[in-house]
């Protein structure tokens, strides 16, 4: 089995610290020292895209800029690099939607996948204009879905829903190819829709036994709708080479989080409907102690951030192991971040996916090496060295 490994855009802003923001959180939380501007996020996508990541998860909400345009953007000035969209259904024509995608597919050379975000926030929501309950979203994702689907496969599409009605629906081209689904949800009526129509389910960082459960539910449903769903984690990351030097990596993120900080961020994240986010609380419960909550996995992040709170921290030795114990149960990609987004998308690139690429569980997207070979000579120095020993005989 070949792993698959995507990165992250901070479109909010990156910094040498934990940056705020996410779900849960108002306009303006987010920000950073790094300015969230195409230059830098260009720099971002580059690398990654050099490094051997398949796709840029990039996010969407209030704290952050538009992933559509962000992206549509920087996919000019990539060349391989695919681009993990988050959008969220219901805010938006499903008619439209479907002709941005084939328009971004047409333009980006088949670069776009879609993470649907059906939106776990009321406030926000509202801000929004949709003041739809979280049993109506997932049903009108679901009506949704349909239509943008049947939208691909030809048209004139006909659809009268509860919540969507269009008539004669029809694109100019279908998007070639057609993008796949990235769906999470941990919540009962989030399960179905997403057995019906992702084609990855992704979790956030749980520790493994919780994940197998996931894995376990979502690939039950899918079963009896006649699907094969695939599943990814989302994760951060702090790989170095020793694990003394990852954890005090970890130390130093945490020495700079303001206790008020803390406890400011957690009264917004509790007015969060999303299950996932309260089950990515619970791992921490706002508190510093026991951050260590399973073998390498800390939830120092989820302190001061919404969404995926969790990450991977030791050596890249002991992380590689803890990816292989994810796929083990299930897991083939992993949508991954870290701070600064540039540096550590390096340090996870040249020290763990070498590790894998040797047992066989990782390949670089262009094929061949994951790390060029070192070199083993200083430059100048064999010709200075015989000089001197010839000179010394």
């Amino acid at each position: 089995m070949s792993l698959i490994f995507h990165w992250f855009l901070p479109t909010y802003g990156d910094s040498r610290y934990i940056v705020g923001g996410g779900h849960g959180l108002p306009a303006g939380v987010a920000s950073g020292a790094r300015e969230a501007n195409l230059a830098y996020l260009g720099q971002i996508a580059r690398s990654a895209e050099q490094l051997g990541y398949v796709a840029a998860l990039t996010p969407t909400g209030a704290w952050c800029e538009d992933a559509w345009i962000t992206d549509a953007i920087l996919a000019g000035v990539t060349e391989r690099l695919k681009f993990l969209v988050a959008f969220r259904p219901g805010l938006i024509s499903p008619t439209l939607s479907a002709q941005m995608a084939a328009t971004f597919q047409l333009h980006s050379s088949g670069r776009l996948l879609l993470n649907i975000v059906v939106g776990g926030e009321p406030h926000e929501q509202r801000a929004y204009g949709d003041f739809s309950n979280k049993e109506e979203r997932y049903e009108r994702a679901d009506e949704f879905l349909q239509i943008v689907k049947s939208l691909w496969q030809g048209g004139p599409v006909d659809f009268n829903g509860r919540y969507l009605r269009v008539e004669g629906a029809q694109l100019p081209h279908p998007p070639n190819p057609v993008p796949p689904f990235y769906f999470g949800g941990s919540s009962v009526p989030a399960g179905p829709v997403a057995a019906k129509h992702a084609d990855v389910y992704l979790t956030w960082g749980e520790p493994v036994a919780e994940v197998a459960a996931k894995i376990e539910w979502i690939r039950g449903l899918a079963k009896n709708a006649g699907r094969v769903v695939k599943f990814g984690i989302r994760l951060h990351v702090i790989t170095r080479d020793t694990a003394e030097a990852a954890w005090a990596e970890a130390g130093r993120l945490l020495s700079a989080i303001d206790p008020e900080t803390i406890k400011a961020v957690q009264a917004g994240l509790a007015r969060s409907e999303a299950v996932g986010q309260k089950r990515m609380t619970e791992l921490h419960g706002g508190s510093l102690e026991h951050l260590e909550i399973a073998p390498n996995l800390w939830a120092g992040f989820g302190l001061v951030r919404g969404g995926a709170g969790t990450a991977l921290v030791g050596s890249h030795a002991e992380v590689a192991e803890r990816i292989k114990d994810y796929a083990a149960v299930g897991i083939s990609e992993f949508v991954l971040s870290g701070v600064p987004h540039l540096e550590e998308a390096y340090w996870f690139a040249e020290g763990v996916l070498p590790l894998l690429q040797r047992e066989g569980l990782w390949q670089h997207p262009r094929g061949g090496q994951a790390q060029a070979k070192p070199h083993t000579d200083i430059p100048f120095a064999a010709g200075t060295i015989r000089q001197s020993a010839a000179a010394a005989s």
